[in-house]
């Protein structure tokens, strides 16, 4: 799943040297982040997440029926959450 759904995201993006796919297994379920360029964000989602819904339904039609439900999970890219700590950190508290 990993693999086609980097596959799938690759062809859709600018950068896709940028482009990263995160599994986490849990005990019911199968949980894909898929992260990628803050300016390719709009081509992975789509006008009103019609391409979002449709890499979702790609995914679950390669799924097994005996298999863990998949979902994807269109994250912000990781450099934004880096850049987010450094300004959150840089601030002072206004509670002082």
């Amino acid at each position: 799943m990993q693999e086609l759904l980097t596959f799938v995201a690759k062809s859709l993006v600018d950068h896709p040297e940028q482009v990263a796919v995160h599994m986490t297994e849990g005990p019911e379920a199968v949980i894909l982040e898929l992260n990628v360029a803050e300016d390719d964000m709009g081509k992975v989602i789509g006008k009103q997440g019609r391409i979002a819904k449709a890499i979702r339904t790609i995914v679950k039609a390669a799924t097994s029926r005996d298999s863990k439900p998949v979902f994807v999970e269109i994250q912000r890219p990781i450099e934004s959450f880096e850049e987010q700590e450094l300004q959150s950190e840089d601030t002072p508290d206004s509670a002082d």
